[in-house]
């Protein structure tokens, strides 16, 4: 199994910077090229491939990759802060491991541009949470933590003297008002003013869950922890006790037989519903990295494990050719904005998005799990 995953990265990395082979969104929709979490998901995973395996093939490829963007000033080709996009931000936590392991200092220039020209002016709801963009005012998704919060957290670590509790804030937000007390679960999205289209107006919350938002702010939490400063004890407890609520909760929607979990997850077998890839790998990478940091019990590692097999069974073809491909998942999910009222949050809305193959947001998960299956046989 090893071999063949291995052979599929190979494969993903005959990519370049201007044609990445997994971003799936910029090939499909021409989109232009950008600095952007598709690419950032891909790459944060090569450098946790490379500190996993000590094979330096992986850290050349994410440099190589990185430097077409950062510019020796600190500039980022594609980025704009001024569009206040969580997404746009998600990238930048790789700069930090660059400049850790390089000592190039366009990197922590890059760091602090970021910090300086989107964290501190970052738009914000009423109750202090990030605008998840700003085409998506007064809104807070799951996808933004992830996107936002593992950046400013190592951010806070390194510069800011382990001040964490605007992030924790944010945290205890989402749990206040994105959490179904009695399904266990959070909403993918959040209006704090209550007016979209898709938005309860008592609640603000949008329709369903989906499965990929939950795995987002699974990552998001354990990735925090890993980052924080174990000294702030407080902080630190409070992220890890939201890890172990969350994961309890999506376990008991898991699929008795491929042990992954479906698109729209409290729905299990309805019609067209699918399991999900992207989602499923999330949710193993969070588990086996808390059961092995002791965010979790040391019983959660085998389901896991159980959760990383299914996927490579169900997903990670080999064709005649000797191709590989890891299918299941699907391009994308959102809630608005105004102007497109197809995206309205429906069960229906959620299985209308295309399911694909070899995309970034399935790619990179899966690989981060795999390095955790391999610290798990060290």
């Amino acid at each position: 199994m090893y071999d063949v995953i291995d052979r599929y990265i190979d494969k993903l990395m005959t990519s370049s910077p201007d044609k990445p082979l997994w971003n799936i969104e910029i090939i499909k929709q021409n989109k232009a090229l950008g600095w952007n979490y598709i690419d950032g998901c891909m790459m944060s995973s090569l450098i946790e491939l490379y500190k996993t395996t000590n094979d330096k093939k992986y850290l050349d490829f994410v440099i190589k990759f990185t430097d077409y963007y950062v510019n020796d000033d600190g500039t980022i080709l594609g980025y704009h802060p001024e569009k206040y996009s969580t997404d746009d931000v998600s990238e930048s936590r790789i700069l930090f491991d660059l400049y850790d392991y390089t000592k190039n200092e366009k990197y922590e220039k890059a760091i602090k541009m970021v910090y300086e020209k989107q964290i501190l002016s970052h738009p914000r709801t009423k109750e202090g949470s990030f605008w998840h963009k700003k085409i998506y005012h007064d809104q807070v998704w799951l996808d933004g933590l992830y996107m936002m919060q593992p950046f400013y957290t190592r951010y806070q670590t390194k510069y800011n003297k382990m001040d964490y509790s605007d992030i924790v804030k944010q945290f205890k937000n989402v749990r206040k008002y994105m959490f179904d007390e009695d399904k266990k679960l959070y909403y993918h999205c959040y209006d704090s003013e209550k007016t979209m289209f898709w938005a309860d107006k008592k609640t603000g919350l949008s329709q369903n869950f989906w499965l990929r938002s939950i795995g987002w702010f699974t990552v998001a939490l354990v990735d925090v922890a890993d980052y924080m400063d174990k000294q702030m004890y407080d902080e630190f407890n409070t992220i890890k006790s939201l890890l172990k609520e969350i994961i309890d909760g999506i376990l008991q929607y898991q699929d008795k037989d491929s042990k992954m979990f479906y698109q729209v997850p409290n729905y299990p077998g309805r019609e067209k519903n699918y399991l999900e890839t992207s989602g499923s790998a999330m949710i193993s990478y969070a588990i086996l990295k808390g059961a092995r940091l002791g965010f979790l019990p040391e019983r959660y590692e085998q389901i896991g494990k159980d959760i990383f097999d299914g996927i490579c069974k169900k997903y990670l073809t080999v064709k005649e050719d000797g191709d590989l491909n890891l299918g299941g998942i699907c391009l994308v999910g959102g809630l608005g904005p105004e102007n497109n009222l197809r995206r309205d949050g429906t069960y229906e809305y959620y299985m209308s998005e295309p399911i694909v193959e070899n995309d970034a947001k399935g790619v990179g998960p899966l690989i981060m799990a795999y390095t955790e299956m391999i610290k798990l046989e060290k």
